[in-house]
């Protein structure tokens, strides 16, 4: 069906969700239970739905002894490749309380760009579906560089959201939505609804957080959103602790309407 609205979540047929490093990290660790909780809620009445998660670089850290984010590459990757498996099997384990199969889908935006590989990807990712098994994306940090990494998860759950022709994409933040100026700023207010083509050029965007352990922000949030409305994808961006209501279709967040062609 057309998702036009918050409203009709509940009855999408796909829904692409995408959580980033510090919704399920540090402090905030304990969100991943809410959020497995609220997808497999979706996916028991029906939906499909495909988890874009960051988090294995975080997760990561401290099995090798690091406090805070890593400036160089090959640590960087180091630490996705012992986070990446942990992360997996704290998903399946959590997942398993609802009788769901995790799926583990790596990519790099060379995928995307490549028409084979990419086939390749939507066909694999359309089987899962069918099966009923619940997709978990992440890049492919272990052998991403530089030159080619998404640089946020925004973009990728984006381009998943594309890949699948899901009819909504829900991007998780530490805040409700996106604000006129940085939320802690007086005067600071929710945008409750862009219209399609809307370019917010008169919103203020802050930087990434003080969490250290992403890479996105509110603007990475509205590009990947503006992004995937043109695509065709309506959009939702709200807080990580609001997902099962977010996905119930209740009035959380910044909605971002689609093209309609």
């Amino acid at each position: 069906m057309k998702v036009s609205s918050r409203q009709d979540i509940p009855a999408a047929r796909r829904i692409v969700v995408k959580v980033g490093s510090s919704s399920i990290s540090g402090e905030n660790a304990h969100q991943i239970t809410t959020l497995v909780e609220a997808l497999a809620e979706a996916h028991g009445r029906g939906t499909e739905v495909v988890l874009v998660s960051s988090g294995a670089m975080a997760t990561g850290f401290p099995y090798i002894n690091l406090t805070s984010r890593p400036t160089d590459l090959p640590t960087l990757q180091a630490a996705a490749a012992v986070g990446q498996s942990r992360l997996m099997v704290r998903y399946q384990e959590l997942l398993d309380h609802s009788n769901i199969v995790a799926g583990q889908v790596l990519l790099t935006s060379g995928d995307f760009e490549n028409d084979s590989t990419r086939s390749n990807a939507a066909l694999a990712m359309e089987k899962l579906l069918e099966l009923r098994v619940l997709p978990i994306v992440n890049e492919n940090d272990t052998v991403a560089t530089q030159e080619i990494r998404f640089g946020d998860n925004d973009h990728l759950a984006a381009l998943v959201a594309q890949l699948v022709n899901a009819d909504v994409l829900v991007l998780l933040s530490d805040v409700d939505g996106i604000y006129t100026k940085p939320p802690g700023e007086p005067g600071a207010e929710r945008i409750e609804l862009v219209p399609f083509g809307h370019l917010l050029d008169h919103v203020e965007f802050g930087s990434i957080g003080s969490a250290g352990v992403g890479s996105g922000g509110a603007g990475t949030k509205a590009a990947a959103a503006q992004f995937a409305a043109e695509s065709g994808t309506a959009v939702l961006i709200t807080n990580a602790a609001l997902v099962a209501s977010a996905l119930r279709g209740e009035n959380v967040g910044t909605w971002f309407d689609a093209a309609t062609e």
